[in-house]
């Protein structure tokens, strides 16, 4: 079978321990991001503010763990799924995987662009981060509203993928869960 487009030619036996703490990492954080995003919204009081000083940073470290994540997956390649699988299951992984990286990369960007034109500053590690987007009220709900959806998106695309790997592991029992849990 052909690698993925997005895929050096390589396919390494597993995914390596740095390549395993960098999914992890990103999981434990894209869920935070799910929750504290729907406790910002949910809220007017004084937690609010709290939730948004954490929400910021993690967004910006997670787009920085993406690409080394990306990165790395170009450099390194991903274990080849098992010969067995059909076709169409292939095809979804490929779908699927893509769409995760797209939402991985969307999510931060579009946040930072909303945050840029409603004007206040992205702070990250106590440094201030440039605007990427020019203050405008229109612009900021437009990006306010795409932000919103796309978490929706990204929220069922996870579990979309957590589904799946419970599939592989628990009913296929073929080693692709087993190759993100334990690098076998």
């Amino acid at each position: 079978m052909s690698q993925p487009a997005y895929s050096v030619q390589r396919s390494p036996a597993r995914f390596s321990l740095f390549a395993r703490l960098l999914h992890w990492t990103m999981a434990i954080g894209i869920v935070a991001m799910l929750f504290i995003g729907v406790g910002m919204v949910a809220s007017v009081s004084e937690r609010h503010q709290w939730l948004m000083q954490i929400h910021k940073p993690l967004g910006v470290a997670l787009l920085a763990l993406v690409c080394i994540r990306l990165g790395t997956r170009l450099y390194k390649g991903v274990p080849a799924l098992p010969a067995a699988l059909p076709a169409w299951q292939r095809q979804a992984a490929l779908a699927s995987h893509i769409l995760l990286y797209a939402l991985m990369f969307a999510m931060p960007l579009i946040g930072w662009a909303m945050v840029s034109a409603g004007g206040y500053p992205v702070m990250a590690g106590g440094w201030q981060l440039p605007a990427i987007a020019p203050a405008n009220a229109a612009l900021f709900s437009w990006l306010r509203g795409a932000h919103r959806y796309l978490a929706f998106l990204l929220f069922a695309t996870v579990l979309l993928h957590l589904a799946a790997a419970l599939f592989h592991g628990w009913i296929r029992r073929d080693g692709v869960l087993e190759s993100m849990t334990r690098g076998r």
